[in-house]
C-alpha cells in the first residue's frame, strides 16, 4: 500500500506543489542564514530613523515600527513557528496514537476509561483551555506553547487511531497472529499498528498547519511567544497597529503564514487520497 501511495503521490501537482512549499520553509527554519545575512536579534540592525519604510534594494519587505527589516525577521520567525507546529504534531501523534492503540486493542474497563478522559478534553473549549494554560505559566516559549496546543488536541488523534485499532483487530490476519500465539506486544506493533496508522497520518498532517496557525493567533493576543522570540503570530501582532500607514511588516509574515498552512493543508489532503482506496 506504501509503495502504491507513493507513486501515486508523485502524479499528483497539488502533492508535489505542496512539498516544495514546505521543504523552503523547512529549510528556512533550520538555516536562516541562507536566506539573509541580517540578523533580526542584533540591536544595532534596528534604526528607528528607519522605522516604517517601504519596499527598497536594501529592505526587501521594508521595515517595522523599530526600523528593523521585515524580510529578515519574517525569515527568522519561521523557525519557531514551524517548530511549534512539528512538535505539538509530534506530541499528540505519539500520545493520542500510543492511547488509541491501547484503549482499541484491549477494550473493556481500560476503553471506557480513557474515552471518558478524552470526552472531559473535548468539553474545554480550544481557545479558552490554551488561555488558561499560557496565562498559568506565565512565560511564553515555545515549550509552553506545544505543551498547551498538545494537552488540547491529542483526544482527536486518540479517537481516529481507536477506531482504525477496532476495525483492524477483526481481520483475519490477527485472528491467524492470536492462532499462532503471537504476544499481545506483538499483535499491537506488528500487526495491527502498521494497518491502522493511515489515518493517524493524514491527520497529523493536516494539524501541522492548524497548529502553525493556533501559535500565530496566541501569540497575536498576547499569549503565546513574547518578545524577545520572534514569530510571525508576534510579527503581526506588533504591526497592526501601523497597518495603514506601512502595511508591509503586517502582510508579508501574514503571506508566510498563510502560505505554510494552505500548503501543510494541501499535503495532507494529497495524503488522504493516495492513502484511501475508496478514493483511488
Amino acid at each position: 500500500m506504501w509503495s502504491d501511495a507513493w507513486q501515486d503521490l508523485r502524479q499528483r501537482p497539488m502533492f508535489v506543489g505542496a512539498a516544495f512549499i514546505i521543504a523552503i520553509f523547512l529549510v528556512m527554519s533550520a538555516f536562516p542564514g541562507l536566506f539573509t545575512s541580517i540578523d533580526p536579534f542584533d540591536a544595532a540592525g534596528c534604526h528607528l530613523a528607519d522605522a516604517r519604510q517601504g519596499i527598497s534594494d536594501l529592505h526587501w519587505f521594508g521595515t517595522d515600527n523599530l526600523g528593523c527589516d521585515v524580510y529578515a525577521r519574517s525569515v527568522y520567525g519561521a523557525r519557531n513557528s514551524v517548530l511549534i507546529g512539528v512538535a505539538t504534531t509530534v506530541v499528540t501523534a505519539l500520545a493520542g496514537g500510543l492511547l488509541g492503540l491501547v484503549a482499541g486493542f484491549t477494550g473493556g474497563v481500560v476503553d471506557a476509561l480513557l474515552s471518558r478522559v478524552t470526552e472531559v478534553f473535548f468539553a474545554i473549549p480550544s481557545v479558552l483551555g490554551a488561555l488558561l494554560i499560557l496565562s498559568v505559566f506565565r512565560t511564553g516559549n515555545v515549550w509552553t506553547v506545544v505543551l498547551a496546543l498538545a494537552l488540547l488536541a491529542w483526544p482527536m488523534t486518540f479517537r481516529i487511531t481507536r477506531a482504525a485499532v477496532i476495525t483492524a483487530k477483526a481481520h483475519e490476519y490477527v485472528l491467524a497472529a492470536r492462532a499462532l500465539g503471537a504476544s499481545a506486544a506483538r499483535i499491537m506493533f506488528r500487526h495491527i499498528m502498521p494497518n491502522a496508522i493511515a489515518p493517524v497520518i493524514v491527520v497529523a498532517t493536516i494539524n501541522l498547519g492548524t497548529f502553525v496557525a493556533a501559535e500565530a493567533g496566541l501569540s497575536f493576543i498576547g499569549v503565546g511567544l513574547r518578545s524577545p522570540d520572534i514569530s510571525w503570530g508576534l510579527m503581526i501582532s506588533d504591526a497592526r497597529r501601523r497597518f495603514l500607514e506601512a502595511p508591509e511588516p503586517l502582510l508579508f509574515p501574514a503571506l508566510f503564514l498563510s502560505l505554510t498552512v494552505l500548503a501543510f493543508i494541501m499535503l495532507g489532503d494529497a495524503v488522504r487520497d493516495a492513502l484511501d482506496p475508496k478514493l483511488r
